[in-house]
């Protein structure tokens, strides 16, 4: 077994345990807060609605000596804080769909005292399906409260949840209804004086017998324990462990002093409603320890710039008057610029009313912020002080010492950046940003997950991204995210999305060669490309895809016969047949190649011989003029003849032709107008689709900077990632959703990273597993720069200086030299010119 040692929430050492041998039967049972109802309906069908709720579970343990170890696991249904003697020692479990529920090991010998120790879990059930959770098919209790199954092994003893554990209704959080797309990340309401400061240790308040929890339906036999249904056989946690730094304030300023303004129920709207009528006049004052005095009840604003986005658990300390009142409203900008409108506003935030004494904030969500707006409302007279305000960062962690450096500042600050955003991203899963949604995209993970691929040497987020998102419909498509309300809806997905699934599972392929994973997902990647046939014209294109087509934000044109579409599926169906050939399915492999044959013949269609370029589609057999950067895609996918390549590099890198358009956003913020066109279909073409094309938004500049390193054009990749400067002024050092509007720590937007490493270091793997590299340097491009990534074996490190390389492999290289020539080389260290060749063949 591994203890893994880290940051925590409370900067105590991390009890994570990592492979323990656990059976898989259970000896502890799942307990609830309420006995199993006398239903008659034996066949518990279905999911039931059911209000949000926190619930305290404690029980005593007796410990004569102390053991060496005390491996303990646990899980619940939604979310779950482990407490042993007053000290946390961890949270979870991860995000999972509920027939795949996951449990987390500790070994909490180090938190153990002889003789009596209090063991408390926080157990969180969100009733309704939000951005990262969603609800189990009903079964006697299960699917409608919290649930907790937990077991500690001691020597030959056992300590394990039961009958004899307590159970306490903790009223003291409530959750404001949700409104709005933003609004799936939970808004926390924490009243103080509803709970005791010593409850983390199990006292004060009214306990009860927990109840333990059966399974109802026919032949569930009355089963306690784990493996049971709707939960199936529990899993291990497939990830690290999540922590990171805590970050305090760099500025703040205060409001002075109004009448006591009414409160509205959501801490949101309060903030909002109030925010501009009490902060027109600030003065700054001192972010670590803020403090005034009142005569009476008064409504005060204070602001809080932590000067960077950070993702994590939100804390304080309090001294105030017993009922006063704490909004928050976290930011991702700052409260002098208009947010955005309607649906897509960020709703995140918190409140917390104080007890009057001992009163510490530790929100139990994680947020996202750069920005904390804040109204307190004291109702008497008396002083406030607001202390030791923080973010604990909670972020799965980056592993080993990659890194790349050369004599560009630009582009060192480029390569940190990404690895920032995707940090932020990386929770206990991929999610497009911290700030508004935390939901785990399909698509938007890729990037992602080829960011950590190249700069971390833990490769367990990315697996978990392929297995995570392998969740598909019963027509085989996946869910445009998993996990939480949009899956659970089961309403329209984004086609394309799965295709950025598919890419990700030959990422695990090219990276890995981890063949349970391709294994196991491979079945689902055949389903994802079969389910594009029924709309194969008979000349082998794809058309009029329902749902919701997309690549990415840009004013691309998807609707009927799409050049765009096509291509994306005939790389899959390259990418499927190498996994399946891989995994000796021959017949797979043929299937898709054939397939790919026929789309190839057909594409010829698509192509414009008087501008050099493919068209995006072509409506009711015309082909339409627009030509965006994106239908350059052909190169990656192979349906470009080496011929027309350079031709086409010409057109989508050509900065006289480029224009930046979106369907949806633009001029800071998402359009409403726009997006009304866009559902109408009656979009804005306001750029002459003749002589202008397009560019990529961010996420899918991915695939274009792929099609330039297949040209052999590395310097329209560097001239390319520059535009990522444009995120990185006013001191922000993270990257945005979109160009000039959206989000600004999108994980999707940070290829640059992945570019520097693969592109201009030029490290990629050769064969299957990168058991060879390919070390192709982008000569002439930078004056110098050094590079290390990983690989299974341990890193690479390169060394570029003019046409000089050195290179230290743990495995075997083909390195391309300046003058286009290869040469093989073994694992280990030498040094390259042009003109010394030596060790190579």
């Amino acid at each position: 077994m591994t203890r893994t040692a880290a940051a925590t929430l409370t900067g105590t050492p991390e009890y994570l345990l990592e492979n323990h041998p656990w059976a898989r039967q259970w000896r502890g049972e799942w307990i609830g807060q309420k006995p199993v109802p006398s239903s008659k309906d034996r066949m518990a069908r279905g999911a039931r609605t059911a209000p949000f709720s926190r619930h305290l579970y404690r029980s005593t343990l007796t410990v004569d000596t102390l053991p060496t170890t005390a491996p303990l696991r646990l899980t619940a249904d939604s979310r779950y804080v482990l407490y042993v003697n007053g000290e946390e020692a961890g949270r979870g479990p991860v995000r999972s769909q509920p027939r795949k529920l996951h449990y987390d090991s500790y070994d909490v010998a180090a938190l153990l005292q002889e003789g009596s120790n209090q063991v408390v879990v926080l157990v969180t059930y969100y009733g309704a399906a939000n951005s990262f959770w969603q609800p189990a098919a009903g079964t006697g209790n299960f699917g409608s409260t919290g649930v907790l199954a937990l077991e500690m092994q001691l020597g030959q003893d056992w300590f394990v949840s039961g009958a004899d554990w307590e159970v306490q209704h903790a009223t003291a959080w409530s959750e404001p209804p949700r409104r709005g797309f933003a609004g799936g990340v939970p808004v926390e309401v924490f009243d103080a004086r509803l709970l005791e400061p010593e409850w983390k240790e199990g006292t004060g308040g009214t306990w009860s017998a927990a109840h333990v929890q059966p399974v109802v339906h026919l032949s569930g036999l009355g089963a306690t324990r784990p493996p049971s249904d709707p939960f199936g056989a529990l899993l291990p946690r497939p990830i690290g462990a999540c922590g990171g730094d805590e970050v305090a304030p760099v500025a703040a300023a205060m409001g002075n002093s109004r009448p006591l303004a009414t409160a509205a129920e959501d801490p949101v709207d309060n903030v909002r409603t109030l925010w501009h009528g009490l902060t027109s006049a600030m003065a700054e004052v001192q972010p670590g320890d803020v403090g005034f005095d009142v005569t009476g009840p008064v409504t005060r604003a204070i602001s809080f710039d932590f000067g960077r986005i950070v993702a994590g658990h939100t804390a304080f300390s309090l001294e105030a008057p017993a009922g006063t009142t704490i909004d928050i409203l976290y930011r991702e900008a700052p409260d002098t610029t208009p947010e955005t409108a309607g649906h897509h506003a960020p709703r995140t935030g918190a409140r917390y009313i104080a007890r009057g004494r001992d009163d510490t904030f530790v929100a139990q969500e994680i947020n996202g912020l750069r920005w904390i707006s804040m109204i307190i409302t004291v109702p008497h007279a008396g002083t406030v002080r607001l202390s030791n305000l923080r973010v604990r960062e909670y972020l799965s962690q980056r592993t080993g010492t990659s890194y790349f450096r050369s004599s560009d500042a630009e582009l060192d600050k480029l390569y940190l950046a990404g690895i920032r955003t995707v940090a932020l991203n990386s929770l206990d899963a991929y999610v497009d940003c911290p700030t508004r949604e935390q939901r785990s995209w399909v698509g938007d993970a890729v990037v992602h997950q080829m960011v950590n691929l190249t700069t971390s040497e833990d490769w367990r987020l990315p697996h978990w991204y392929i297995e995570l998102a392998n969740s598909p419909r019963p027509d085989g498509i996946l869910p445009m995210s998993v996990v939480g309300d949009l899956e659970h809806s089961q309403g329209f997905t984004i086609p394309e999305w799965s295709l950025y699934w598919v890419h990700g599972l030959h990422n695990i392929f090219r990276y890995t060669a981890d063949r349970d994973t391709l294994t196991a997902a491979a079945p689902t990647a055949r389903r994802i490309l079969e389910w594009f046939v029924p709309y194969l014209t008979d000349g082998g294109l794809l058309a009029n895809l329902p749902e919701w087509t997309l690549t990415d934000w840009s004013s691309i044109f998807l609707n009927g016969e799409s050049s765009i579409d096509t291509a994306f599926w005939a790389a899959g169906l390259l990418e499927y047949a190498d996994i399946a050939e891989f995994l000796g399915n021959a017949g797979d492999a043929s299937w898709a190649k054939a397939l790919y044959v026929k789309v190839r013949t057909g594409y010829e269609i698509f192509w414009d011989e008087r501008r050099g370029t493919y068209i995006d589609h072509i409506v009711d057999g015309t082909p339409q003029p627009a030509a965006s950067q994106i239908s350059g895609a052909p190169i990656t996918s192979g349906l470009a003849p080496a011929h027309r390549i350079s031709r086409v590099i010409d057109w989508i890198s050509n900065p006289v032709r480029q224009v930046t358009r979106s369907w949806i956003g633009g001029n800071g913020t998402y359009d409403e107008e726009k997006i009304a066109r866009q559902i109408k279909g009656d979009r804005l073409v306001d750029w002459n689709t003749e002589s202008e094309t397009v560019v990529a938004q961010p996420f899918a500049s991915f695939l274009v900077h792929d099609a330039y390193a297949k040209a052999q054009r590395p310097d329209l990749i560097l001239s390319s990632i520059r535009r990522w400067s444009t995120f990185l002024q006013d001191g922000w050092d993270t990257f945005g959703e979109c160009w000039g509007w959206g989000t600004p720590a999108h994980g999707w937007s940070s290829t640059p990273t992945r570019d520097l490493i693969q592109h201009i270091a030029g490290v990629a793997p050769a064969e299957p597993g990168f058991t060879r590299a390919k070390i192709s340097p982008a000569y002439g491009t930078v004056d110098r720069l050094e590079a290390s990534t990983p690989t299974p074996y341990g890193s690479i490190e390169i060394t570029l200086s003019g046409s000089a390389v050195t290179v230290n492999s743990p495995i075997q290289y083909t390195l391309v030299h300046a003058d286009g020539r290869e040469t093989h080389h073994p694992a280990g260290r030498a040094e390259r010119t042009a003109a010394a060749l030596s060790g190579g063949n």
